[in-house]
């Protein structure tokens, strides 16, 4: 008996001071800019499982979503229409997922590559994140028509720049 409690007391020991390395997304701010009429806006009902090992980066993932519902663009209107089935379809497709397949180090801090999926389409993109205090800011930008999402007729004039904002704990 006594070799099973000291097997269960080490593994436990280690469980933690494992799981002590990684950070966790504590809470987070996505803002948007359609860029062709620049209008901002933000989404939110944030929810994920991120493990971000600062000092290995090559062994953090990032995996979370947003609810398409809360699409804020500060017109009322435009944000019923955007989370209509014409746009983003949020009865059909209620979130926009991310699941990372890498993250490296970069001159300003860090990329992440992996896979954005909106209304049923999945791509892979990048974002690149830098440290400050305990956050985490990131940027990419996107191309909505990729998703079967055209506002506008030309690819270029679908162009969205997307900011993260994310509280680590």
């Amino acid at each position: 008996m006594k070799p099973l409690y000291i097997f269960v007391l080490l593994l436990t020991i280690s469980v933690n001071v494992f799981s002590q390395d990684k950070s966790r997304i504590r809470s987070a701010a996505i803002s948007f800019n359609f860029e062709n009429n620049d209008v901002d806006g933000t989404i939110s009902g944030f929810s994920s499982s991120s493990a971000i090992d600062l000092q290995n980066l090559e062994n953090s993932t990032f995996e979370g979503s947003v609810a398409v519902s809360t699409i804020k663009t500060g017109n009322f209107l435009r944000d019923w229409s955007l989370k209509s089935g014409k746009y983003f379809d949020a009865d059909e497709h209620p979130r926009l997922t991310f699941k990372s397949t890498s993250v490296t180090p970069n001159e300003n801090g860090f990329s992440v590559k992996g896979d954005l999926s909106i209304k049923g389409t999945t791509k892979p993109i990048t974002i690149d994140f830098r440290k400050s205090s305990n956050q985490l800011i990131g940027t990419t930008t996107l191309f909505v028509s990729d998703y079967g999402i055209n506002i506008k007729r030309e690819q270029e004039q679908n162009r969205v720049t997307v900011k993260l904002a994310f509280e680590i704990q």
